[in-house]
């Protein structure tokens, strides 16, 4: 029984320190109140570019010109947008393995749940401690007129990434980049682009 129960143990912890290796795109944020669903994220393609609406939070954003835009309903939605050339490895349903080898990844989120910058900010930190965090640096900016905060990571487990944080009334606005290493400087500058085109109301 003994024997048994150091197998068992042995097979939990396994299957744990799986689960974390493995990872998904920003799966640290599972589990923080993200509410809503995919129905929620309207994707428009215009002779404009493609556009992502999501009334229910009232939240409209440009894809950066030549990228695709992908609705990924694990939980409970949210939507990628990816370039071209991003070489994208699939696990499960809807879930990219990191670290990314190549391209950019960009991913929009909406939390339902009101938090300031400063608690924000610990959350990350605690978040992509579990990530073994290699750099993390913050920065407050301002993003459609709101004050936003802006982390740039590296990480062993996914590698490097930044998240801009909008916290707007009971909600908080998550987006999210994660680049290859040869495309790091291109995807930062699509990345500043698009947080140009956020629009909240």
């Amino acid at each position: 029984m003994a024997n048994f129960k150091r197998k068992l143990n042995k097979k939990i912890i396994f299957i744990f320190i799986l689960i974390l290796a493995v990872g998904g795109f920003f799966w640290w944020w599972q589990g923080r109140e993200i509410k809503g669903s995919p129905e929620d994220y309207v994707i428009k393609e215009t002779t404009e570019g493609i556009f992502v609406e999501n009334k229910k939070a009232s939240l409209l954003v440009k894809a950066p010109e030549g990228w695709e835009a992908e609705k990924i309903k694990l939980r409970e939605g949210w939507v990628m947008f990816y370039s071209p050339e991003t070489e994208i490895k699939w696990k499960q349903e809807g879930v990219v393995l990191l670290p990314l080898g190549k391209g950019c990844i960009i991913d929009v989120e909406v939390m339902y749940k009101k938090m300031d910058l400063i608690q924000i900010e610990s959350d990350i930190r605690y978040s992509l401690s579990s990530l073994v965090l290699e750099f993390i640096e913050f920065d407050n900016i301002s993003i459609n007129n709101r004050e936003a905060l802006k982390t740039i990571f590296n990480t062993q487990k996914v590698g490097p990434g930044i998240i801009a944080n909008i916290p707007w009334d009971d909600k908080v606005f998550i987006f999210n980049l994660i680049f290859g290493v040869n495309e790091k400087e291109n995807c930062i500058q699509e990345f500043d682009r698009f947080l140009e085109t956020i629009s909240i109301k």
